[in-house]
């Protein structure tokens, strides 16, 4: 068994599952269920606007950052945010150009920098994944009382949403 600070992964014939084991913290046991929730959440999101057309989501993750300016990111930019080199982000992003999410330009301020800019396409797809993620986001908080101590909150949505991995 492997052990990294309160999450832990247990081994099985050589590989590690991604199985959530309790931790001596319920507060980090239940910010984990949230966030494993929330991948499951918006892999539906996506699964739903795409019609089953593959779309990853490191693709799905460059979708969300070139589409949070109209006037685009540079590809430097888009790859310090996604924590990737820029070659990678480059190679990623001629993949979304080749399936019309994005266009790639040439900054006019730096002609050495490519900027990176969301399709009508893209556009569509970004705004009706986030839409669905929503829906989804309100369907699992309805009935929570939110005026209830926070802590109480974050443990209801923590059930919530980790029974959405399952």
């Amino acid at each position: 068994m492997s052990t990294t600070g309160e999450y832990r992964l247990e081994a099985s014939d050589g590989w590690y599952r991604g199985r959530m084991v309790k931790t001596p913290d319920p507060m980090i046991d239940a910010l984990a269920h949230i966030v494993f929730g929330g991948v499951a959440l918006t892999s539906a999101a996506l699964d739903h606007a795409t019609d089953g057309r593959d779309l990853t989501f490191t693709q799905w993750w460059a979708i969300v950052i070139v589409g949070e300016s109209d006037d685009g990111h540079r590809v430097g930019a888009v790859a310090r945010r996604m924590g990737a080199s820029v070659q990678a982000t480059s190679h990623l992003l001629r993949r979304l150009e080749g399936r019309g999410f994005i266009s790639l330009t040439r900054d006019e301020r730096d002609r050495r920098a490519t900027l990176a800019q969301l399709t009508p396409k893209g556009s569509g797809l970004r705004v009706a994944v986030l839409a669905h993620r929503r829906e989804l986001l309100a369907e699992l908080a309805q009935g929570v009382d939110a005026s209830a101590p926070a802590w109480q909150v974050l443990q209801e949505l923590a059930g919530r949403f980790g029974a959405l991995g399952r």
